[in-house]
């Protein structure tokens, strides 16, 4: 079920909010919940990258593109 969120933003930032949003051939509430949407996507993966380097530099084993085809029965 959606929320509705209320938010104070300066004049010049709703402008310019309006103006992008007017370019995306989209109104302005649902152009802010697209950016906010890809925000959160964005540090979702910065985060699952920040994972993965942790774990490879923990010593996490890695494979080559052969090794896993070797490994997975793939190689014909």
């Amino acid at each position: 079920m959606d929320k509705r969120v209320t938010i104070e933003i300066p004049d010049e930032m709703l402008k310019l909010v309006e103006g992008y949003a007017a370019e995306a051939g989209s109104a302005p509430d649902v152009y802010i919940r697209d950016v906010i949407e890809q925000h959160l996507e964005n540090m979702y993966d910065i985060a699952a990258g920040q994972a993965a380097m942790e774990r490879l530099q923990a010593g996490e084993k890695t494979y080559t593109w052969d090794e896993m085809e070797r490994e997975l029965g793939l190689n014909a």
